[in-house]
């Protein structure tokens, strides 16, 4: 059946979905997590080797790190949402051949809320 793994089991996710859904868990809690753990948090249809293979990808990417003071084999997020979130977007700045284009189009893209914010950011670097 089409969209669904060789096993029956629905849809398949794709990695970077994956590796997504693994960072979201582990940003939702203050702890480090087993993959145990982030599978269950994950709803479990997720083999845990599966969830295995994503934290060592994400590790080798650097996004998680191995919780050395803690339990062995936890895991724990390198960085924080919106250090990754900020990274992202300086990459995608870096990419493109006109950086003033790419920011007006993301500038003329915000809510008047979002908007204002960032000026208020922007005054406060100044």
């Amino acid at each position: 059946m089409a969209g669904t793994s060789p096993r029956g089991r629905g849809a398949r996710r794709g990695a970077g979905t994956l590796e997504s859904e693994v960072l979201a868990a582990l940003w939702a809690t203050e702890d480090a997590l087993s993959p145990a753990e982030i599978q269950g948090r994950l709803g479990g249809d997720l083999a845990y080797n599966t969830v295995h293979t994503v934290l060592r990808r994400l590790y080798d990417k650097g996004f998680v790190l191995r919780d050395v003071g803690g339990r062995r084999g936890a895991y724990r997020p390198a960085k924080n949402a919106a250090e990754v979130t900020a990274e992202a977007m300086r990459r995608a700045l870096d990419r493109g051949p006109d950086r003033i284009a790419a920011l007006q189009h993301f500038v003329s893209g915000l809510t008047p809320q979002d908007e204002q914010a960032l000026r208020d950011l922007l005054e406060e670097g100044t």
